[in-house]
């Protein structure tokens, strides 16, 4: 096994291809993440993530399931997950009510996935609502830090009854910056001790809960001239220093145009591990030129680690292994008839 395996890397179809299956043999490869073009059913899905196993026992297998319109999953007997803010809305009528709701919702993602071998979903998104932001909107849970940091608590509970992790998102803030970071260079321009203040409390009040953080591709030009997944004084200084986080620290896509500012993919992913991320995501380019952009960011990655242009991490490799599973999932079958997930399904709103 590698020292450092830090990327995670996506496939083009509903099945494993040659490429695919070279690229999980690649040392630097430590995971994958898939999408609803890797979707046919639950059969398919258990089968893929059996053979990337097979190739790969250590490979972290995730996929962005949020509820709401970032769920991937959705026919097949999938539970449709309300969106965040529905939690939010709740909490305003009933605000215990709320707190079981929001466990119950995370049980019952966690759950589901892990039947069918998916193993972490990048949730949950601990941005503040504030009204602006068309990519977060009602991804968020509340305006309130201290709503969001109890509700993101509630779902990390439920996931964890699932045998699953969690990934806090988008650290420090994405919900104040306009511009979506998937399409345009997203910018917030307050102040360092506005954003800690708010926006930046969950990660404080869930420094001990989150077992990853991924950084906003979003810049704070009043901080650094870097986006915060390549920035050191984000990720060391405040993550690491002063919220004393010692979980995975995951950097968002590599091709969002929020992160072309760090250069190439190749050149992102070395900004992002140099500046304290421990695994780098690379999405939607296995279906570019065969893949092409992929095998750049594997082999380029490797050329630089050869070069000392980033030096490979014991700690960063645990970090990555420590988000794996450490209990057997319940199988689909026996999940259906057991009796804590029929009650979570009860507790949705």
């Amino acid at each position: 096994m590698s020292i450092h395996a830090p990327v995670i890397l996506d496939i083009a179809g509903q099945e494993l291809n040659a490429d695919d299956r070279r690229r999980l043999q690649h040392p630097l490869t430590g995971g994958i993440i898939f999408f609803t073009r890797n979707w046919k059913d639950r059969r398919q899905l258990t089968q893929v993530c059996a053979e990337v196993k097979s190739i790969r026992p250590d490979a972290l297998i995730t996929v962005d399931h949020e509820g709401g319109r970032v769920q991937r999953f959705r026919t097949d007997g999938f539970t449709h997950l309300p969106a965040m803010r529905a939690f939010g809305e709740l909490w305003m009528q009933d605000a215990m009510r709320a707190v079981d709701a929001a466990t119950a919702a995370g049980y019952v993602l966690g759950s589901e996935l892990r039947a069918c071998g998916v193993e972490l979903s990048w949730t949950p998104v601990v941005d503040l609502d504030h009204g602006r932001s068309e990519v977060v909107g009602d991804r968020a849970f509340h305006r309130d830090p201290r709503v969001v940091s109890i509700l993101a608590q509630s779902l990390m509970l439920g996931l964890l009854r699932a045998g699953m992790n969690n990934c806090g998102k988008h650290f420090p803030a994405h919900g104040y910056a306009v511009a979506d970071s998937h399409v345009a260079r997203a910018v917030d321009d307050r102040a360092l001790e506005e954003i800690l203040a708010e926006d930046a409390m969950p990660y404080d009040w869930l420094s001990t809960a989150l077992t990853c953080v991924m950084p906003a591709h979003v810049t704070f030009p009043q901080v650094d001239e870097m986006p915060a997944g390549f920035s050191s004084r984000w990720l060391k200084d405040m993550l690491r220093g002063r919220y004393g986080f010692t979980g995975a620290i995951c950097c968002d896509d590599l091709s969002m145009e929020g992160a072309r500012v760090a250069g190439s993919p190749v050149e992102g992913g070395i900004a992002a591990l140099n500046a304290g991320c421990d695994l780098v995501l690379l999405c939607n380019q296995s279906k570019v030129d065969g893949g092409r952009p992929v095998d750049e960011l594997l082999d380029g990655l490797q050329a630089a680690l050869e070069q000392g242009r980033w030096q490979a991490d014991e700690l960063s490799e645990q970090r990555r292994l420590d988000l794996l599973p450490q209990t057997a999932p319940l199988p689909w079958d026996e999940l259906m008839h057991y009796a804590p997930y029929q009650h979570a399904l009860e507790r949705l709103p």
